[in-house]
């Protein structure tokens, strides 16, 4: 907490809210708890909880807060979801594919189905023949739409606290020098020399590692995975 400030706890629920959503990332997390504590009091808001907030950002801040009201008062997010088959974040693909699923899965924080799902996408923006075969070459990631690479990055990153997402994943690896061997343990993907085993191994949780997902379970090894966050439309996301 900074000096001066006031505590959490004696804060308004506007007070709150306007806290979490001008907070940097630091000043935020000792929030999290407070927003879930507090969910009954956001949920009283109705349609002007989020106002504050843009849904074609990524900012994590709404993820969070719609994460908590999916599991304490589901019944509001009518007020603040305009197409639930959709969700709150605004995505675009520029080949048609729908990522509602994705968002709806996220909301819900069942990530294990998530990441499938993100999976099947990858292949489906490889094209055809990764979709027969069920999984990604590496030579087949450069001509994906950058649309959707950055789609599927945003979504990950707004319902993760931040902690999950290609561009997560890249900000580690570039903390750790670029070192894939070094990144594989750090995400937990890796324990002792061994390859987590997928799926029970996984922590499908957002307790997990930051960068523990997306799995994208044929990502082992390096040209697949340096080829996707080396893709120019996520490079771009991160200068």
């Amino acid at each position: 907490m900074l000096s001066g400030s006031t505590p959490a706890t004696k804060l308004s629920v506007d007070q709150l809210l306007d806290r979490f959503a001008t907070g940097t990332p630091r000043q935020r997390r000792p929030l999290i708890k407070q927003i879930e504590a507090r969910a009954d009091e956001l949920a009283a808001l109705g349609a002007d909880l989020l106002s504050a907030f843009d849904p074609t950002g990524d900012d994590w801040a709404p993820g969070w807060i719609l994460q908590v009201l999916q599991r304490q008062n589901p019944d509001c997010l009518s007020d603040l979801i305009q197409s639930p088959d959709q969700g709150w974040l605004t995505v675009e693909s520029s080949v048609g594919l729908n990522y509602g699923p994705l968002q709806h899965e996220l909301l819900n924080q069942s990530f294990e189905e998530a990441d499938r799902i993100t999976s099947q996408c990858l292949r489906e923006l490889a094209g055809d023949a990764a979709v027969k075969r069920g999984y990604v070459y590496f030579t087949e990631v450069a001509p994906m739409s950058g649309v959707d690479l950055v789609s599927l990055d945003r979504l990950w990153t707004v319902y993760s606290q931040g902690r999950f997402g290609f561009t997560a994943q890249s900000q580690l690896l570039t903390a750790l020098d670029g070192r894939y061997e070094r990144l594989w343990p750090r995400i937990g993907w890796k324990c002792d020399g061994v390859w987590t085993r997928y799926p029970r191994a996984f922590t499908w949780s957002i307790e997990a590692p930051e960068g523990h997902m997306p799995l994208i379970n044929q990502l082992r090894g390096v040209r697949l995975m340096d080829s996707l966050l080396k893709h120019p439309a996520l490079v771009a996301r991160r200068s």
